[in-house]
């Protein structure tokens, strides 16, 4: 019997996150230019509740809300775009090498994972924020701290894939290594670092977020939605959307980017 066809609504389902991930990382760098108002601008009275030119009311210091939220993600996804595809880059290359040589170079890898992985993400994050800026302390954090899991996954499935027919095949035609891992390996992994990317992107944006909140990352006026929670919790009872309408973007976000590594991480067969 030939394979069956998911049927339409399933196929939409395992779609969803991906296309849902994608106008993300397109619009919302976007976002600035659909904004009504600048957003560093003063426009009205502090925390002016919603209505008239500004659906969204104002903020701790009378800057339009929406303005700033259609603007406040654009370093946020940009930042944690790159250190999530550095993280998944490192980890991948360590976890090949790792898979594949075996006896010495495994262990030196899983010994260096296992020492990575002992420091909690967030702290160090602060602690490279200390002499480093915001933006280059969340990508070198999010590289510590996510490389060692990629390359934990992708090593275990690599050496899986090293006695595999196919890849004996590639070695006996007289194949160098690193043809064999990136033509014969590394398509087979496409699914696992597929998924793993879109978790090391969730752990990059809360990384960033985190510092943002603590006054770590982008300083004012720039947009930020993470800047803005920390900056409109005082007013939070006489504007609520001043800190609800940014942390709706952030969470949706983080939610989107992990609903896409879910369905990467299923297979073609698995019910959605």
């Amino acid at each position: 019997m030939g394979r069956s066809v998911p049927s339409f609504p399933a196929a939409a389902r395992r779609t969803a996150p991906w296309a849902a991930a994608v106008v993300l990382l397109v619009c919302v760098p976007l976002g600035r230019y659909a904004a009504p108002h600048p957003p560093e601008r003063t426009v009205a009275a502090p925390w002016a509740p919603p209505g008239g030119r500004h659906p969204l009311g104002t903020d701790v210091l009378g800057r339009d809300v929406l303005s700033r939220v259609l603007a406040g993600g654009t370093q946020l996804l940009t930042v944690s775009l790159l250190a999530a595809t550095a993280a998944v880059v490192c980890g991948t290359a360590l976890g090949l090498a790792a898979g594949w040589s075996g006896g010495r170079t495994t262990r030196a890898v899983r010994a260096l994972c296992d020492l990575l992985l002992a420091v909690p993400a967030l702290v160090l994050a602060l602690v490279l924020a200390t002499a480093l800026p915001g933006a280059t302390a969340v990508m070198v954090a999010a590289v510590l701290a996510g490389a060692p899991l990629t390359a934990r996954v992708v090593a275990t499935q690599c050496a899986q894939l090293r006695d595999s027919g196919h890849v004996h095949a590639a070695v006996a035609r007289g194949e160098r290594t690193p043809a064999v891992l990136l033509h014969e390996v590394l398509p087979a992994l496409r699914r696992l670092v597929a998924a793993d990317a879109g978790l090391r992107l969730v752990t990059a944006l809360q990384i960033a977020a985190a510092l943002s909140v603590l006054g770590l990352g982008p300083q004012p006026p720039a947009p930020d939605w993470a800047l803005m929670l920390s900056e409109n919790l005082p007013g939070a009872a006489l504007n609520p959307l001043a800190l609800l309408a940014p942390a709706v973007p952030l969470a949706g976000c983080a939610w989107v980017f992990a609903a896409a590594a879910r369905t990467a991480a299923r297979r073609p067969g698995e019910a959605v």
